[in-house]
């Protein structure tokens, strides 16, 4: 990887792992409805108008269907279900059961894409899930505003995450990645758009938190979005994929800083064997496992 890729590694991993601490302030503001509807609609307005601008709008009438789902399942969805969980969980938490995505991803595309399970990572997928079970296991008791439906909105989120790339690697294949991107982003907004305008806050949201949104829709969605093709154009897949390890670093800094959070030594070892796992079940560590070659006579 050059430097210049690194460089913007860092700062994906810098945007994305703000997302949950902008999420955290805006969402008691504006609720998860609207927080997510105005995320995707602020990132649809940068990214559309990009497209237009390199002439790739045709992309969108020719993948629209495909498009407009995997903006629901990898937009609208997640957006809405990390927007809730910030009411009652801290960032950091949050961003390390994101970074069990790649779990997911590969468990699906194993089932519904025939894709090759080793036995390294089939270990990895067992030690991902066991992570994430030790990080849920005190987390009981689903009563209003607890934290046990802010853990399953996450869980959701993430196995949405885990869908969308068989999604695509199905349905978009040869579609242009910016397409996908602002297409997706627009019709995540069009989804949105009938919720949120009911679920609109009575009180109306401050200017921090107005700025707050618009610095989540334009720099943590809209701007993350094309350096994260950007990095997979000039890097590849295998090296963009490493986002999801530096993500929850980022965003445990920044609650930290900003809101003071602090995380327990047990989702430290959970978020570290979520790691572990992910790194064997998507293939990034693969442990040299064979049989000695027979000694010389």
């Amino acid at each position: 990887m050059r430097p210049r890729d690194f460089a913007e590694l860092l700062a994906l991993a810098a945007l994305w792992g703000a997302s949950f601490l902008f999420m955290r302030i805006a969402a008691p503001a504006f609720g998860p409805v609207v927080l997510a509807a105005l995320r995707v609609a602020g990132a649809a307005l940068l990214l559309v108008p990009l497209l237009a601008a390199r002439g790739q709008m045709p992309e969108l009438g020719r993948h629209w269907r495909a498009i407009a789902i995997v903006g629901l399942v990898n937009s609208a969805l997640p957006f809405l279900c990390f927007a809730y969980a910030a009411l009652s969980i801290n960032a950091g938490l949050s961003a390390i059961f994101n970074s069990a995505t790649p779990l997911f991803a590969a468990m699906i595309a194993w089932s519904w894409l025939a894709d090759r399970m080793t036995p390294a990572r089939v270990l990895g997928l067992a030690i991902g899930f066991a992570g994430v079970v030790w990080i849920v296991w005190d987390k009981v008791g689903f009563k209003p505003g607890g934290s046990t439906w802010a853990v399953a909105a996450c869980l959701a989120a993430t196995l949405c995450y885990g869908v969308a790339p068989s999604l695509t690697k199905r349905h978009l294949t040869g579609a242009a990645p910016l397409a996908v991107a602002a297409g997706s982003q627009l019709a995540a907004a069009v989804f949105l758009a009938l919720p949120a305008l009911l679920f609109w806050p009575s009180d109306p949201p401050s200017p921090h938190a107005w700025l707050t949104v618009a610095a989540l829709a334009f720099f943590c969605t809209g701007l993350a979005y094309i350096l994260y093709f950007r990095l997979i154009a000039h890097a590849g897949p295998a090296n963009a994929v490493a986002v999801t390890y530096l993500v929850p670093i980022f965003a445990v800094a920044w609650g930290g800083v900003f809101l003071g959070e602090t995380l327990s030594w047990r989702l430290v070892a959970g978020c570290a064997v979520v790691f572990a796992g992910t790194a064997l079940a998507t293939g990034i560590v693969k442990p040299r496992i064979g049989v000695r070659p027979a000694r010389p006579a």
